[in-house]
């Protein structure tokens, strides 16, 4: 008798999933900044011992220019088995890659060939803003009730953003997720605690003033966003706000621990107004409330301001812009991605409210231009930006592009893409795999990483 079995890169637990094979491929969003040739999905070869190994061993263009291709996500991943998931038979197979700029989401089938992957479907902006009401979708991630979509603008590119679903295998969407949204009316990044019943979101800025660049009036005004959202998964109801303060701009990505029993999170703040530095929070349960506190602080680093791009010479100093973070699935290490000075560091967080460094490794930076062991000494630009930590938590993958023109405002002379690989010891510690620099053309620049078979940021899970 023939059953059907879940797929088999699924796991009831972060600790279960923390034994899975090694992945043997990457998939990169990568963007053309000129937007005059396709964006396309990269397949980055990072088996070791394979002939091809640190290179892009296969490519996805996209059918259009000008999408800006971002942050991307899986159809189905481990929350397929949580009790309250309605297709626990689903597969982990299709990528679903939108085009932040341009609102078009492509759904990118993975197989037979995980080497050359296939474009199934094209949602056009006019489907997505008419069936979900919003624009400019930022965040993938999947979830027991089908693929939740976080979206920077409405269905006209203003206020409010806010979350759509789509079904985890027709790819139809449903529609917009929030019956009552409250406050809430900037978007960026959505996650939850499955084991509590919680959706977490948090805050950029609305299109107009992101699309051209960061704006220096709505930054130093406090205008972008600073604050974190609750809710309630299932009446989909605002429930409370947290605002870390207008001085603390840029409140972006969401970390929750893995352990669904365990109700905190990490999320980093990029800029302070106060004095450029950048922060790290832990948001935590409170009684019957959330609360969040400030648990990491990276300063700027002093600079002559001849070495510095126009928009920070009158500050005379490097801030570490810290735009991305990543927590390893034993909910341990938490890794931060500093853009602005080129660090990437490791804290050991097993107690998230006594933080530990354990690791850093510097490469770019807006000044000291730190190199690679395979890069014969050049100066690199760009830095430590979008962050992949694999499931065993042993290597630790990131890129150096943030947004296209974002990126020529703190780099004037342009970003050369590249991706590395840092080997992490158990018990804390960073170093180079000093084999793997992978470089793009300059038509082309890399932004997020998805791991073969799920990664650290991939899965949420319901069993502890």
């Amino acid at each position: 008798m023939s059953t059907w079995k879940p797929d088999p890169t699924f796991y009831p637990s972060a600790r279960m999933a923390s034994s899975a094979p090694k992945e043997t491929l990457a998939y990169v969003a990568t963007f053309d900044p000129t937007r005059q040739m396709p964006d396309a999905l990269d397949v980055v070869d990072i088996e070791r011992g394979s002939s091809t190994y640190g290179t892009v061993a296969g490519r996805v263009p996209m059918p259009n220019t000008g999408d800006e291709l971002h942050h991307f996500g899986w159809n189905a991943c481990s929350s397929c088995l949580c009790p309250n998931a309605p297709h626990p038979h689903s597969e982990r197979r299709y990528l679903v890659v939108p085009g932040l700029r341009s609102s078009r989401i492509h759904i990118i089938d993975t197989k037979p060939d995980p080497h050359q992957p296939k474009i199934v479907r094209v949602l056009e902006p006019d489907e997505v803003a008419h069936r979900a009401g919003y624009t400019r979708p930022h965040t993938v991630h999947c979830g027991p009730e089908g693929i939740y979509v976080v979206s920077l603008a409405n269905a006209e590119g203003e206020a409010p953003g806010g979350i759509f679903l789509m079904d985890h295998e027709t790819f139809d969407i449903r529609g917009q997720w929030e019956i009552d949204r409250g406050p809430q009316q900037l978007a960026y990044d959505g996650w939850w605690h499955l084991g509590f019943d919680t959706v977490v979101t948090s805050e950029w800025g609305l299109p107009a003033t992101f699309e051209n660049g960061l704006v220096p009036e709505v930054l130093l005004g406090g205008n972008y966003g600073h604050r974190l959202h609750f809710w309630d998964l299932h009446s989909r109801k605002h429930k409370q706000v947290i605002d870390f303060g207008a001085e603390n701009q840029l409140v972006f990505e969401l970390r929750p621990a893995h352990d669904p029993t365990r109700p905190y999170g990490f999320v980093n703040s990029v800029i302070s107004l106060k004095d450029l530095s950048a922060s790290i929070w832990t948001w935590y349960r409170d009684g019957d409330q959330w609360a969040a506190r400030k648990i990491i602080e990276i300063p700027a680093e002093p600079a002559d301001p001849d070495l510095l791009p126009p928009m920070l010479k009158s500050f005379g100093a490097v801030p570490p812009l810290v735009t991305d973070i990543a927590l390893s699935l034993d909910d341990r290490f938490l890794y931060v991605s500093c853009w602005g000075t080129g660090d990437l560091r490791q804290y050991d967080v097993s107690n998230p409210d006594a933080p530990k460094l354990t690791g850093n490794i510097r490469i770019g930076g807006i000044v000291s231009r730190a190199t690679h062991p395979k890069a014969g000494g050049r100066k690199l630009n760009g830095g430590p930006q979008m962050v992949e930590v694999s499931r065993d938590g042993s290597r630790v993958y990131f890129t150096n592009s943030l947004y296209g023109v974002i990126d020529e405002q703190f780099y004037p002379d342009g970003i050369d893409g590249w991706m590395v690989k840092l080997d992490a010891a158990p018990d804390g510690g960073l170093t180079f795999d000093d084999s793997f620099f992978v470089e793009w053309p300059k038509t082309h620049r890399p932004h997020q990483i998805r791991l073969e078979g799920g990664d650290a940021s991939s899965d949420s899970y319901c069993y502890p």
